[in-house]
């Protein structure tokens, strides 16, 4: 009977949990018509209150400390080869600033309708971060207060700041050093996710013994996908009778609004942000990922944390999509490896920012505002208002000035650097995707 079945379920319970002052198990059968909830008394409440230790989260006192945090970040991106050679428009686009990384995946369809498809994710991504610095950058190492109203508003006037036609997948993860909790700065990353592209956060956790520590994912996003259709991620578009005869201007306003989910995640020091195209995740698995980046990013937990070289952000970027690509090709054996997409992955153009959480300090206060300055002058004597310089030198002082402290613009293409010239004019073609 079910009287009988709920008794020897009590029974077998009871053999393994025993609390002081809890209800006994004969009055809490009657009633009830399915497995009970167990009520838990004082005494045992107490006892795990003092277990519930960060075990898993190894943060130090410098972790703790009423401190603004910021990104040093570094982005790789490449056409992937079988697409290179039909002459394919790579629409990958990324931003790397201080307060705001980000990722967009225009849709290469466009292109039928002779629009440059990379147009729309490199005005969006742009617009993005002009307003992160605006609302997000502290003023020397006091924060910035109301300017900032979340990603969602942000996406928005962003995208009502361009003009261009096109369609794209948006991802954004913004650093926000204004919440305070119990009195005390609190940074958090706030991720706005529209479509198919991903992120994941990693922390360095404590293993066995305290010289042991390495990165473990504690967030990780999931693809907006149509239906499950690979093929139809949820889209920003601007589009034209060309395109759609029945486009309604409301509705990209309306996927920002109704359809980008947003996260918030505690950002603590020393966590690493790693995001992508859907060339990325499509291709490998989390934990493959996560291995990559422990290659590269040890670091012994009893030592003062030290911040991350670019070059080796740079270096785990490249990895991660050299490692994309090859799930594309058989292996010596001739077979095709595993990937999410399925055996053999899926051949994409594949972009990647790697972003380290380190402290805003002084320095990286005024390297920023003399790199903002610059851009000022840079923007007077710019040909037509491209979003590059007509002069040389300054446009290599601005890179040098960036890269002093870790969030310079990088070449997006793998091959040899002293290639030929026109080699050279590609790289500098395709690193105007890269924002920063």
């Amino acid at each position: 009977t079910k009287s009988a079945r709920v008794r020897s379920l009590l029974g077998v319970c009871a053999h393994f949990v025993h609390f002081p002052g809890s209800v006994p198990a004969s009055r809490m059968e009657r009633g009830f018509g399915r497995s009970p909830t167990f009520l838990v008394g004082s005494e045992r409440q107490r006892h795990n209150l003092e277990q519930l230790q960060r075990r898993e989260q190894h943060l130090a006192e410098q972790y703790q400390k009423n401190k603004p945090l910021c990104f040093v970040a570094s982005a790789y991106q490449q056409t992937h080869p079988a697409k290179a050679q039909g002459g394919h428009i790579d629409a990958d686009v990324t931003v790397v600033s201080p307060m705001m990384v980000g990722v967009a995946d225009g849709v290469s369809q466009i292109a039928e309708y002779g629009l440059d498809p990379s147009e729309l994710p490199k005005e969006l991504l742009k617009a993005c971060e002009e307003l992160a610095m605006q609302q997000l950058m502290p003023d020397g190492m006091k924060m910035k207060q109301g300017m900032y109203k979340g990603p969602i508003p942000l996406m928005r006037e962003a995208y009502e700041a361009t003009e261009a036609l096109g369609s794209t997948t948006a991802l954004l993860a913004v650093l926000d050093n204004s919440t305070i909790i119990h009195g005390k700065l609190h940074p958090m990353i706030a991720v706005l996710s529209i479509g198919d592209c991903e992120i994941l956060v990693l922390r360095h956790l404590q293993g066995q013994s305290a010289r042991e520590s390495s990165l473990e994912a504690i967030f990780h996003t999931e693809m907006q996908r149509i239906d499950g259709n690979a093929q139809c991620p949820l889209q920003i578009c601007r589009l034209d009778e060309r395109v759609d005869a029945d486009f309604d201007e409301r509705m990209p306003l309306e996927v920002i609004e109704r359809g980008a989910a947003v996260h918030c995640v505690s950002a603590y020091e020393g966590d690493i942000v790693v995001m992508g195209s859907d060339g990325v995740f499509d291709n490998l698995f989390l934990d493959e990922i996560v291995d990559i980046c422990n290659d590269f990013l040890v670091r012994d937990p009893a030592r003062k944390f030290v911040p991350t070289e670019q070059a080796l952000l740079q270096e785990v970027a490249h990895r991660i999509v050299e490692a994309c690509h090859a799930k594309t090709r058989p292996n010596q054996f001739g077979q095709y490896l595993d990937a999410p997409i399925g055996k053999g992955g899926k051949r994409d153009d594949t972009c990647c920012v790697v972003a380290e959480v380190v402290e805003w300090t002084q320095a990286r206060s005024e390297a920023w505002a003399r790199i903002r300055r610059q851009r000022r002058w840079r923007n007077i004597f710019t040909c037509g208002g491209s979003f590059e310089a007509c002069c040389e030198d300054d446009e290599e002082g601005i890179e040098d000035s960036a890269r002093s402290f870790g969030t310079g613009r990088e070449n997006t293409r793998g091959g040899d650097p002293e290639g030929s010239e026109e080699e050279e004019e590609e790289d500098r073609d395709e690193r105007r995707c890269v924002i920063s």
